[in-house]
């Protein structure tokens, strides 16, 4: 036994893995495989025995989702730091984990650098997050990027809304006034509007369903 060590459970719907995270902490002083399991309900019933620290969770698995079974594992241990890991770097889905309560968001496969490093970053700083999951969520939350609207008037949307002038709007993209004219105008045709206020309005309505929907 492993003194002093962070107990490590697995959740892993995928067999072929298991000797190979076994294999891992073989070879790792630094932590303890409390257990590789299968699903979410194999390690909530093995709670009673031992509690791990930390939890790596596949986040698609049949039965209790790893996303959902994030709502059981912190009913047990609102401190439990989970791992959520999954072949799919989709925003939807890491966006609902970190809704949960997820600590962390991995892109399979992991090799065992990475993985390690995972669970230091959590160690350490309380969260792990590698690059290209960071580069998705913040790319969210940059300019905004409508689908029907073209480049050139999402530009012009996103300068709009934080308050440019049209003069304001011609000087930063290097165009005339009347070429940002132009454009507002087809914005407020695809938008069925009047006015600037108007635009702006459906243009946060638009903005709010979006969000809403990733």
């Amino acid at each position: 036994m492993k003194t002093n060590a962070l107990k490590i459970a697995i959740i892993d719907n995928d067999e072929a893995l298991d000797p190979i995270y076994r294999l891992y902490f073989s070879e790792h002083v630094g932590y303890e495989l409390h257990g590789v399991y299968k699903s979410v309900q194999g390690l909530l019933s093995s709670f009673g025995r031992t509690h791990p620290d930390i939890i790596i969770c596949e986040a698609q698995l049949n039965g209790i989702s790893g996303i959902d079974g994030l709502d059981y594992f912190l009913k047990k241990n609102e401190d439990l730091k989970v791992l959520m890991m999954s072949k799919k770097n989709d925003f939807k889905l890491i966006k609902e984990a970190f809704k949960k309560g997820a600590s962390g968001y991995l892109i399979k496969p992991l090799s065992k650098e990475r993985f390690f490093n995972a669970l230091e970053a959590l160690h350490l700083h309380g969260v792990a997050l590698e690059h290209d999951v960071a580069k998705k969520i913040i790319n969210s939350f940059q300019t905004k990027s409508f689908e029907s609207f073209s480049r050139k008037e999402n530009q012009i949307i996103e300068l709009l809304t934080q308050g440019f002038t049209y003069k304001m709007i011609a000087d930063r993209l290097c165009v005339t006034p009347s070429a940002v004219n132009f454009h507002i105008q087809n914005i407020y045709v695809k938008l069925n509007v009047n006015s600037k206020s108007e635009a702006l309005q459906k243009l946060k309505e638009m903005e709010i369903r979006q969000l809403n929907a990733a």
